[in-house]
């Protein structure tokens, strides 16, 4: 078990990596802990992981050096969050975690800590997945199974990122379109499935299956025209916020609000905002 907690938080001549453990630590103390802190497991925090990332990607999209430097703080705080509680019950700590990293990255750079040559950042990356699919060969071997080219496409990516991960992985092994205009026709074509499974009223289940057909072969294209899907949609969300509050502000200079207007003026206003944003 893990020796009593110090006050080593306080002291300002230690580290900072080794303060913000001592500080998670103390947190998680059973004694003198936070209530809150001490309730967290895994399944708990995870969720916290995944938004704490996206405000880093947030703080990234709008250059905000400031705001980067307190968001990362916060994601590193999520793996000390982490690393804790695999430390009370004995199955790893900071030190594992960061050593296992280190020694990942050293053996798939070999052409920085080892005698490789490299000629470009293409080469690279070809290397880099070439040793990775080594590894998945190597853990499906060891698990007694068959390995796959979709292998550690992890479940818990959001559904536009996995989506993108997946066709990138099969296209590797040419299952993909030779070009870009069968990738068009297929979303056309899944368009037209979902038109008419609405028409046909059919359960929400299957108008939903064919939903999500055309919500993958759109992230397709995606990958086909070079566009990130998360990316994309992200940059799709702010255009619309920033188009749909300006419609909210006209409005409410004339003490009107969108819910009291019609349609046809709000789709006026709607294309006001877009002309508006197009010569800023």
């Amino acid at each position: 078990m893990d020796e009593p907690v110090t006050k080593q938080s306080t002291d300002q001549n230690v580290s900072a990596m080794d303060r913000l453990i001592d500080v998670m630590a103390r947190l998680r103390d059973p004694t003198t802990g936070c209530p809150w802190d001490r309730e967290q497991t895994f399944a708990t925090i995870a969720p916290y992981t995944i938004e704490e990332a996206y405000e880093v990607a947030e703080a990234i999209a709008e250059g905000d050096m400031a705001e980067l430097r307190k968001e990362l703080g916060d994601l590193l705080f999520q793996v000390v969050f982490y690393a804790q509680m695999a430390r009370e019950q004995d199955e790893f700590d900071f030190e594992d975690v960061a050593e296992a990293v280190a020694t990942k990255m050293i053996k798939r750079h070999p052409h920085v800590f080892a005698d490789l040559l490299v000629e470009d950042a293409n080469a690279q990356s070809v290397a880099w997945e070439t040793q990775k699919e080594n590894e998945r060969t190597a853990r499906a071997e060891a698990e007694g199974r068959a390995p796959s080219v979709l292998d550690d496409v992890a479940a818990g990516c959001p559904a536009l990122m996995r989506a993108h991960k997946l066709q990138k992985r099969a296209a590797r092994v040419g299952f993909d379109w030779p070009d870009v205009s069968g990738v068009l026709d297929k979303v056309a074509e899944e368009a037209e499935e979902l038109k008419s499974e609405i028409a046909a009223q059919q359960s929400e289940t299957r108008i939903e299956e064919e939903f999500g057909d055309l919500l993958f072969s759109l992230v397709n294209l995606g990958r086909w025209i070079g566009a990130d899907p998360e990316t994309a949609l992200r940059n799709a969300n702010s255009r619309f916020e920033q188009r749909f509050r300006h419609v909210e502000a006209v409005l409410a200079e004339r003490g009107e609000q969108p819910s009291n207007v019609a349609l046809e003026e709000l789709e006026a206003l709607w294309q006001s905002a877009k002309r508006r944003a197009t010569k800023a």
